[in-house]
């Protein structure tokens, strides 16, 4: 067995014997959020109270973790331990914040805990901290960079990691006592009840964030969900919307508007111009949306690898497509169709868009981004054709929200960004100038660049979904989805009865490079019920499509899959397994997104009464599978098992195959506190 490394620097030394003592909260009192929830392996701990807020997780298992995550800086400690198979945690008492200052007088805030673990013994692997990238790299890799690297201090009963942060300033801690067992040369050794307690504090020095909650966060209209709300409080700041925890806690530029969107009704202004206002923060010099930001330990990395300097300047990626076709469809939803956001339009445009540094008026960065959607629009609308499409950025595997590198199934077309987006923000855009609100930031040249737009979003809409077209001759159909369902494990019968008796047709995921489409089945149409205006044909052959069993569509029971490949070559298969982050999985934000999609065509009064009964049939199955599921609807995503006749949750990163693990909160999952089953709230 391994022994633990008596290394330590005088600089940790020093910080462990002038460390301040904590000011703990009052143990009796229950911070202002704070809330757990268990997902396979995982044991989740919430807590938010004044300037702290930090996701503590326990993950129980052969690879125990004690991990805890911090919004500030997108920060978290963590220590990896070697356990056997059997080991669990449970969690003794709530979570308490606890702030103290390092050795320079710098404050630093986090939790205390203490945690029992049932185990013979735990083998102390790595502990790790920095940015949350960095662990999360660690825990997908197992690699952490030299500069981060860091030895714990130890004492009979203790272990300690510190360090500052890369650039000097007030970094993180980590701190692990044994208070039932013994801390051995070997690593930590049970009691004779086969125990190990542990009081656990864990520590950041990054800038708190300025919490958005209560009557600043929701209106009335938003649903009685207590787990939804918590979520979302927890992920609600004014400076920005994090994507999710513990993975994402920063800003993702499409999460950010996605979540806004669909939750919008029940939003209060001040969340939704958070939410905008951070997007147009972080626009490239061209227009361009921001995916997700590199901040604190992270971008100093990116700094020293770039320039050698230690500058924290936040580094943006642009490397997605569809993020920039997102803003003006949202922007519009809130200025011109939510009567609260056309009465503070005017205000909201002309203020600072709120950027470091030297700011804009958030109008003058709006009209960068419709710029630049009129001029990638151009090219298909002058030759429509494959070639001219929205294609993936050079040297990118990834460019829309399936953005694993097998996402798209090897395509580089993605349908939702061509066949729906651009149009979409097309369209958006000749809105937003017929309104005038955006005439302070227009001259000549960008008036005549969004007086094009309405002409260039007909030939979009005209042209570009049929080159996504995908058709099945019958028997062709049947043999895939029986086949399919043999290799899933899964029954067929249900999934055959429901295929039509003449061709399967659906839209492609994507296009290949030379225009062949990846023939895989998807939830994208969601998109195009809740941004576009389809024909009754198109509604019909959407629905029909999705609204079948597994493996023939997307209906499980206990969610709606993002991906059903059972059409597709067998390489092409083996790229969507229930175990890939973009597979034959459920998404819970997609499921809303379509639902929601469903609820504004039915408001819609040009609709045989063939196509309403459609899509009235759909959304009754929908709301049954997200209904059958509602325990994990907080959560990222997950997968599923079959079982006893029937599909059963399979939480996503508890199996030891899973390509990457769920976030317990996800911020875009949040959104059934607006988008509601029919009825409710009636």
């Amino acid at each position: 067995m391994p022994r633990l490394p008596h290394l330590l620097s005088s600089s940790i030394l020093a910080l462990t014997l002038a460390w301040a003592p904590a000011c703990f909260a009052d143990s009796a009192a229950k911070p202002a959020l704070s809330y757990s929830l268990t997902e396979g392996r995982n044991l989740n701990a919430f807590v938010r109270e004044g300037e702290v807020a930090a996701h503590l997780l326990l993950r129980s298992g052969k690879d125990a973790r004690i991990l805890v995550a911090f919004p500030a800086g997108n920060s978290s400690v963590g220590l990896w331990l070697d356990t056997a198979d059997t080991a669990s945690w449970t969690l003794t008492g709530t979570p308490q914040p606890v702030t103290t200052t390092d050795a320079q007088g710098r404050p630093l805030r986090g939790v205390v805990f203490e945690a029992a673990l049932k185990a013979d013994s735990a083998v102390p692997r790595q502990g790790v901290l920095s940015s949350t990238r960095v662990l999360r790299d660690y825990e997908a890799l197992h690699t952490v960079p030299s500069q981060v690297q860091v030895q714990p201090v130890r004492t009979p009963d203790t272990l300690d990691w510190a360090r500052d942060r890369l650039d000097g300033q007030a970094g993180y801690r980590l701190t692990v006592t044994v208070t039932h067992g013994q801390l051995t040369d070997g690593g930590l050794k049970a009691g004779a009840d086969g125990t190990i307690g542990l009081r656990v504090t864990a520590l950041t020095g990054e800038a708190p964030l300025t919490p958005l909650a209560g009557d600043h966060l929701l209106n009335s209209s938003a649903a009685p969900q207590p787990a939804s709300r918590d979520a979302l409080t927890f992920l609600s700041y004014q400076e920005k919307l994090l994507a999710g925890s513990w993975r994402f806690n920063t800003y993702f530029g499409r999460d950010t508007l996605m979540s806004v969107m669909l939750m919008m009704p029940a939003l209060q202004p001040e969340a939704v111009t958070a939410g905008l206002r951070s997007v147009l923060a972080r626009l490239s010099p061209d227009g361009q949306v921001a995916h997700e930001e590199d901040i604190g330990d992270f971008a100093i990395l990116d700094h020293l690898k770039a320039d050698g300097t230690t500058s924290d300047a936040p580094v943006y990626d642009y490397k997605m497509v569809d993020s920039d076709f997102l803003l003006a469809p949202v922007a519009r939803a809130w200025l011109l169709d939510d009567a609260r956001g056309r009465a503070a339009a005017a205000e909201f445009l002309a203020a600072p868009d709120g950027r470091q540094g030297t700011s804009e008026a958030a109008g003058a960065a709006l009209v960068r981004n419709l710029r630049r959607v009129v001029a990638q629009a151009k090219p298909f609308a002058a030759t429509p054709g494959t070639g001219s499409l929205v294609r993936l950025k050079p040297g990118q595997q990834v460019g829309e929200w399936r953005d694993s590198n097998t996402g798209l199934g090897g395509g580089v077309y993605p349908y939702d960004v061509n066949a729906i987006l651009v149009p979409a923000a097309l369209e958006a855009a000749d809105a937003l100038l017929k309104a005038k609100l955006l005439d302070p930031w227009l001259d000549a040249a960008a008036r005549a660049d969004l007086a094009k737009a309405a002409d260039l979003a007909k030939v979009w809409r005209a042209k570009a979904p049929a080159l996504f077209d995908v058709t099945v001759a019958p028997a062709q159909a049947h043999q895939a989805v029986a086949a399919y369902a043999a290799k899933a494990g899964v029954p067929a019968d249900a999934a055959l009865a429901a295929l039509p008796k003449g061709p399967v047709r659906f839209h492609a995921l994507s296009l290949n490079a030379d225009g062949t489409p990846v023939t895989v089945l998807h939830s994208d149409e969601g998109f195009e019920m809740l941004f576009g205006h389809p024909s009754p044909a198109a509604l019909n052959a959407a629905v029909e499509a999705a609204d079948r069993p597994f493996p023939a569509g997307l209906m499980t029971g206990i969610g709606m899959l993002v991906a059903n490949p059972a059409y597709a070559p067998a390489a092409t298969q083996e790229l969507f397994p229930r175990t890939a982050y973009h597979g034959t999985v459920v998404w819970s934000w997609q499921q809303a997104l379509t639902a929601a999609g469903l609820a504004r065509q039915l408001t819609r009064t040009d609709l045989p009464a063939t196509t309403r009964t459609r899509l009235t049939r759909m959304q009754a199955t929908l709301w049954r599978d997200i209904e059958a599921a509602k325990g994990v609807q907080n959560s990222e995503l997950w997968s599923w098992d079959f079982r006893d006749g029937h599909y059963v949750v399979a939480p996503y990163g508890a199996a030891g195959n899973d390509a990457d693990e769920s976030n317990a909160a996800q911020l875009w999952s949040t959104v059934f506190l607006a988008v509601q089953p029919p009825g409710a709230g009636r």
